[in-house]
């Protein structure tokens, strides 16, 4: 119990450090290109997608993967990402599980990867979502969290989102492009326009 205990106070103290950031060392050059790009065709299903005014990079952003290895967003350089933060405990989050899922499975690859981090806390936390990806038949996703909750907080603290779900789209250096607050059908012409752009 205690070591155990030991370890989780341990990786929390990670995640906070690395989560905590300001940010403000970490701007990204403005990418209104691209915003302007996917804004000019976010309609519809996603017309509620706002492109970025803060260039935030969240390169340096923790969380877990199904292993429990630390992993940061620095690791899918290379690649542009739709970056979705959700609960078990979130309905509509659940609900937008498999639009995410198909969407990795029509994109994912080299160039594009859908990066789905729970948020559900706790030690079990991550058992929680990786069920319920089994339970929905999500095979696509692979399975990310932070149990310790630190991501929202960030996300918070630097006016990014209020509620789950959020999600970021960002380019291949992590650099935000877009954002949308609350769930969309992402598997729908509307979502894939915006991918395409």
């Amino acid at each position: 119990g205690a070591g155990l205990f030991a370890a989780a106070v341990a990786i929390a103290a990670a995640f906070w450090l690395s989560n905590a950031g300001t940010g403000a060392a970490s701007e990204c050059p403005a990418r209104t290109e691209a915003a302007a790009a996917v804004d000019a065709v976010a309609g519809g299903e996603l017309a509620a997608l706002m492109p970025s005014t803060q260039w935030r990079n969240f390169a340096d952003l923790a969380f877990i993967d199904a292993e429990g290895n630390q992993r940061t967003l620095a690791d899918f350089a290379g690649r542009k990402l739709l970056v979705n933060f959700w609960a078990t405990w979130c309905a509509p989050c659940r609900e937008e599980m498999p639009d995410l899922d198909a969407i990795q499975s029509r994109y994912g690859g080299e160039d594009f990867e859908v990066v789905a981090i729970s948020l559900d806390m706790g030690s079990d936390g991550p058992t929680a979502a990786r069920l319920f990806l089994n339970e929905i038949g999500a095979d696509n996703l692979a399975l990310y969290a932070d149990p310790s909750y630190r991501i929202f907080e960030r996300l918070r603290n630097e006016a990014v989102t209020l509620g789950l779900p959020a999600t970021l789209l960002l380019d291949e250096d992590a650099c935000e492009i877009s954002v949308l607050q609350g769930p969309a059908h992402w598997d729908s012409e509307d979502g894939y326009r915006v991918i395409d752009a």
